[in-house]
């Protein structure tokens, strides 16, 4: 018991790090690996269950430190297909397979890295678009729903817009924060945020800032050309592992 204790503490500090760190507003898709890490010794759905409360007291922090710089108009086509995407997973999430999500995601992640290296010097940055900001704010939703992992269909969405890295970070910081508090909602009436998970998620809060600190400090001392760079890196690394772990689980 006291080695699981020990060795679920292990795993979960450095998760809640990453997270920090990512939003902070560096290598956002390193994020994904969260839940994952932790899930090797709870399930998934504790997991995410314990890191929401976490996720909101960072989201309060990258608000307050980027609130003057963020793209409204993304907002506006992002959030309502959010919404729409939490509601899909509050009904759906727990029929489906995390392995299969883990495939989803990884192939798509893998894809999209693969398209941008390939034609990222012939294309000009993408523009606003209420019909792929619903799609990808729905995918975002409905994945984060379950282990908030909703930062890969957002910036499969931003990414090609090529914004000024604050103001991604920025509308970034805004987005989640409204999907992780609309999250409570359902978590709660799932009783998913029982007392045993909230007391393990205050112990866990005095690492949040420090993982944030880290990535503002790195979000603000890291040219653009090399943010983007580390950002998609992160994004096929994660891709891979996901589609790997999935892949393997089935067989």
């Amino acid at each position: 018991m006291i080695f699981e204790i020990n060795l679920f503490y292990f795993v979960a500090i450095p998760a809640v790090i990453l997270y920090g760190v990512a939003k902070g507003g560096f290598a956002g898709p390193i994020a994904v690996v969260g839940v994952p890490l932790m899930s090797i010794v709870v399930s998934p759905l504790q997991a995410a269950a314990i890191m929401l409360p976490i996720l909101c007291l960072q989201d309060v922090i990258a608000v307050l430190s980027y609130r003057r710089k963020f793209h409204y108009k993304n907002l506006q086509t992002l959030l309502p297909g959010a919404l729409l995407g939490i509601i899909a997973g509050t009904l759906w999430f727990r029929y489906l397979s995390d392995d299969l999500i883990r495939i989803f995601i990884g192939v798509i992640s893998i894809a999209f890295v693969l398209n941008y290296l390939i034609i990222k010097e012939s294309i000009r940055p993408l523009k606003v678009s209420y019909l792929r900001g619903t799609l990808f704010g729905s995918l975002s939703g409905f994945i984060s729903f379950g282990i908030h992992a909703g930062g890969i269909p957002f910036n499969m969405y931003m990414y090609p817009q090529k914004l000024d890295q604050k103001v991604l970070v920025g509308t970034a910081a805004i987005f989640f924060a409204i999907v992780n508090y609309i999250k409570v909602i359902p978590y709660f009436l799932l009783g998913q945020l029982n007392f045993e998970n909230l007391i393990t998620s205050l112990i866990l809060m005095p690492f949040a800032p420090l993982g944030f600190l880290i990535g503002y400090y790195l979000t603000h001392r890291v040219n653009e050309r090399l943010f983007y760079s580390v950002a998609y890196l992160c994004l096929f690394f994660v891709g891979l592992k996901l589609l790997y772990e999935g892949i393997v689980n089935i067989l």
